[in-house]
């Protein structure tokens, strides 16, 4: 099984932010950056449980610069196998889809995993633009997954209710 796990960078919840003079543009002198943690524990690690389970490889793909090498290296540590980074300057969560799309359709993967928001924005979008991009069924906030054979059983959490 071939998994692919979408990680970003986010600002450490502990660091003190600023915004420049007019409040229009965030500051990142000086901030902690990490691994956003809905990446890491939900996405990441259940796709490691999962290839440990059914076998298979883990990627850890970023779509970022050269300065979230960091974040990479904790994916790999954390259990990915490979690690792929896509060197831009992310302009939004459009472009961003549109480069994890391109990613993945060229690599084949089984199942796509995506945090369930990033901390900084808590935009939930990206995970569903990649599936209509790809022309792909996407399950948000999924809080359990099996898979069996060929069939995936999935449950989610929604007002409510599971």
């Amino acid at each position: 099984m071939k998994l692919l796990v979408c990680i970003s960078q986010t600002p450490d919840p502990t660091s003190k932010i600023s915004f420049n003079a007019d409040g229009t543009e965030f500051n990142a002198a000086g901030v902690q950056f990490i691994m956003n943690p809905y990446d890491e524990w939900y996405a990441l690690v259940r796709a490691c449980e999962l290839r440990e389970a059914q076998g298979g490889t883990v990627v850890a793909l970023n779509v970022g610069p050269v300065t979230n090498e960091t974040t990479i290296r904790k994916a790999l540590a954390i259990g990915a196998d490979e690690a792929v980074r896509i060197d831009c300057n992310p302009t939004g969560s459009g472009f961003v889809a549109k480069q994890i799309a391109e990613y993945a359709r060229a690599e084949n993967f089984d199942i796509i995993f995506f945090g369930k928001e990033t901390i900084d924005h808590n935009g939930s979008e990206v995970g569903a633009m990649v599936a209509e991009h790809l022309d792909l069924p996407y399950v948000s906030y999924a809080s359990k997954l099996e898979i069996n054979n060929s069939t995936a059983t999935l449950e989610r959490d929604i007002e409510g209710g599971v």
